[in-house]
């Protein structure tokens, strides 16, 4: 570890204890664990305004995926940025405005910006499962998770996402269909 002065922040994390990590997958699993947080909040919100059994079980499948995103680092031994985390929490909930649709008054065009922010951070999600079944070889602690399994679910979470993504283009680009307005 070096200390916090020490080289560039694109390439290096802080981690809770003050320190950088110069490890590039404690990094990128930070990066992946304060996208987690936001999905997941953005998830149970969107299943809160939305409701429906589908919406709740995806906030839900969300939030499952994101504590094995957690204990995998714990496997790992990974450091956590809890500066990370937090200006993630912050960022969350600023966003409430601007994906509630407050902002410019069309609830409906923040339904849709809410539900495409969700989707490409499951897109995001799965490109992470991926990348960690190209390193597992590396890394024998991930052979513990079903990384595979994991892909499969972000996959189907983003077929989800998506088919509610469309239906609310239509409705906040053109005013029409079911909910119009809302």
């Amino acid at each position: 570890m070096a200390p916090v002065t020490a080289g560039n922040p694109y390439e290096m994390d802080l981690d809770p204890r003050g320190l950088i990590s110069d490890k590039p997958l404690d990094v990128y699993l930070n990066d992946h664990l304060a996208g987690a947080r936001f999905g997941s909040d953005l998830a149970r919100r969107l299943a809160a305004r939305m409701g429906g059994a589908t919406m709740n079980a995806l906030a839900a499948e969300i939030e499952e995926d994101r504590q094995t995103l957690q204990q995998l680092m714990d496997r790992l031994g990974a450091s956590r940025n809890s500066i990370k985390e937090a200006v993630t929490w912050i960022a969350e909930k600023v966003s409430h405005v601007k994906l509630s649709g407050f902002s410019g008054g069309h609830r409906e065009f923040g339904l849709f910006m809410a539900l495409e922010t969700l989707s490409l951070g499951i897109e995001g999600k799965g490109a992470l499962w991926v990348a960690l079944a190209d390193v597992a070889d590396h890394y024998p602690e991930l052979r513990e998770f079903d990384l595979a399994a994991l892909r499969e679910r972000a996959e189907a979470q983003r077929r989800v996402v998506e088919a509610e993504r469309a239906g609310a283009a239509r409705r906040a680009f053109t005013g029409t269909g079911v909910g119009a307005g809302r």
